[in-house]
């Protein structure tokens, strides 16, 4: 039996283009939280989710939210403002983790290696660009996740569409250099960071459907490195983390190039946990299971902000 939590709200849905990746990710930490006898409730967020939490007189919040919303710091903002404890980064750090522009400027600035990029608007000159970061590169929208909107461009022609197809999703858009090599993930739980994830797919890259819907994606874990290299990859993850202002747990993830060398792509403060995520994998290569796992990240919603 779990200890008591008080009535807790497990936020998911919402209105961000990851709405059906965060139902499904609630609907599994729900369950969990359920068969652990915590006071657990699903809530599918809207405009109308403040007043229900207040009324209902919830005393945590477990934030299941992927993307706007969830991510950026727009609910930890109004959920401090109900005074409700919740899970994960604060308004900051969540800010700062899902802005990829922002995350970059400030990893760069204490000597964090992460991937050249360039900023890519109406008045781009594309060659430059290409000239500039080399070809291939990937194009991603600045402010979103579970890969939507990013594409590999292998020629100029091919940059300016994807910086067309990006922008539907965000008015800033970023090219980036491609790091030919391994891609790595290493969640991160409390002040602990879990065993790496070496992914490997058979698409062009590691996209959406690789991501949730394909059952032929390689999750290696362990992630086949050495055990320095590891160690010291972890060590860079939870420190590019804690640049950002993050915090209880999340997910950093890095390309290595052909020596191994790790560069930081992203952090995400409210990573996936359906049944293709990666924490959960990490997790249980630690020794905690799912159920656990859940349970923990609800304890950190009982950090002092």
């Amino acid at each position: 039996m779990a200890r008591n939590f008080g009535k807790v709200a497990v936020l998911m849905g919402g209105p961000s283009a990851e709405r059906e990746v965060s139902l499904k990710s609630g609907s599994a930490v729900l369950a969990a939280l359920k068969r652990q006898g915590v006071d657990a409730h699903g809530v599918d967020a809207d405009k109308s989710t403040l007043r229900w939490l207040e009324d209902g007189k919830f005393e945590r919040a477990l934030i299941m939210l992927h993307g706007r919303w969830g991510e950026d710091g727009v609910i930890q903002g109004a959920l401090e403002v109900l005074d409700i404890p919740y899970t994960g980064s604060d308004v900051l750090g969540s800010a700062l983790g899902m802005d990829k522009l922002k995350s970059k400027d400030l990893w760069s600035a204490v000597g964090i290696p992460t991937p050249a990029h360039a900023v890519l608007e109406s008045g781009t000159d594309f060659d430059k660009v290409a000239e500039k970061l080399g070809l291939p590169v990937f194009v991603k929208p600045v402010r979103e996740g579970s890969s939507l909107g990013v594409s590999k461009a292998k020629t100029v022609a091919e940059l300016k569409a994807a910086w067309k197809s990006a922008a539907k999703y965000d008015d800033q858009v970023i090219a980036e250099r491609l790091i030919d090599g391994a891609e790595i993930t290493c969640g991160i739980l409390g002040d602990q960071a879990l065993p790496l994830i070496r992914i490997e797919t058979d698409r062009e890259f590691y996209d959406y459907e690789a991501k949730y819907l394909l059952d032929t994606t390689r999750y290696l874990c362990p992630s086949g490195l050495s055990a320095e290299r590891e160690t010291e990859i972890q060590a860079l993850a939870l420190r590019a983390f804690d640049v950002l202002g993050c915090r209880g747990w999340g997910r950093v993830d890095f390309m290595c190039d052909q020596r191994e060398q790790a560069y930081v792509l992203e952090v995400n403060t409210v990573p996936g946990m359906t049944d293709h995520s990666l924490v959960p994998k990490a997790a249980k290569q630690a020794g905690i299971n799912f159920d656990e796992l859940v349970l923990r990240i609800l304890e950190t919603a009982d950090v002092t902000r």
